[in-house]
C-alpha cells in the first residue's frame, strides 16, 4: 500500500494518527499541496478530485476519503478498535464523527479557505475553481464556536467524544482543534470539559504522527 499525505493538511493528519493508533507501517508519499502537485496529470490519476489522503492498494486500486480510509485499515486490523465493538457503538462514533466534519471542520474550512490569500480563487478544495466569499468566512468562525460549546457539552459525563473509549472520533475532533488554533480560532474559556479531553488526546503519542 501507498499513503499519499501532506504533512500540513489537517485530513491526512488524521489518517496518520489512525495508522499510528494501529501500529501500522505503511509507504507514505508527501504530495506537495502548496506548489500544486495535487493538479498534476500524475495526482489526478491517483485522485480525480486533487486533494489528500489517497491509500493506494497493491492491486492499483485508490481509496480516497478519511473515512473510507479509515474503515478499510479497521477491517484490516481490527485492534486496536477505533470504531465500535457493536452496532451501537459504530453508530455513535459514525453519528459524532459526521458531526465534527459538518459543524466542525467544514466552518473552519470557510472561515480559512474565504479569507487565506494564497487561495484566492481556490475557496473550496478540489479541481475546479470558486472565488472566496468573506461573510462565509464570517459565518464559518461563528459555526466553530458554537460547535466547541456544543462539543464541551458532550464531554462533560464522558472520557471521550462518541462514548467510553478512544475511538476515530476523538481523532477527528483533536484534528480539528488543532486546526482551529492554527487559523486563529480559540476554544472557549469556559470549555473545562473540552480542554480536559484535549490534554488526555493530545498527549497519546499517536498525536504526534
Amino acid at each position: 500500500m501507498k499513503f499519499y499525505d501532506c504533512k500540513t493538511a489537517p485530513s491526512p493528519r488524521r489518517v496518520r494518527i489512525f495508522i499510528a493508533e494501529k501500529g501500522m507501517d505503511i509507504e507514505t508519499v508527501q504530495v506537495d499541496l502548496g506548489g500544486g502537485e495535487q493538479f498534476g496529470e500524475a495526482f489526478r490519476k491517483i485522485n480525480a478530485d486533487c486533494v489528500v489522503p489517497a491509500l493506494e492498494l497493491d492491486d492499483g486500486t485508490c481509496i480516497s476519503e478519511v473515512l473510507a480510509i479509515c474503515s478499510y485499515l479497521e477491517e484490516l486490523h481490527p485492534e486496536p478498535n477505533l470504531m465500535g465493538t457493536n452496532a451501537a457503538e459504530r453508530a455513535s462514533v459514525l453519528m459524532w464523527n459526521t458531526k465534527i466534519e459538518q459543524q466542525g471542520f467544514m466552518a473552519i474550512a470557510d472561515a480559512f479557505r474565504n479569507v487565506a490569500e494564497r487561495l484566492k480563487n481556490r475557496a473550496v478544495t478540489g479541481p475546479e475553481s470558486y472565488a472566496q466569499i468573506p461573510e462565509l468566512a464570517e459565518r464559518g468562525r461563528k459555526r466553530a464556536e458554537q460547535f466547541f460549546q456544543r462539543l464541551d457539552g458532550q464531554l462533560a459525563n464522558r472520557a471521550f467524544v462518541a462514548g467510553d473509549s478512544y475511538s476515530i472520533a476523538d481523532i477527528s475532533a483533536l484534528v480539528v482543534t488543532d486546526f482551529a488554533t492554527r487559523v486563529k480560532i480559540s476554544r472557549p474559556d469556559d470549555a473545562e470539559n473540552l480542554q480536559r479531553w484535549y490534554e488526555s488526546v493530545a498527549g497519546r503519542p499517536s498525536a504526534s504522527a
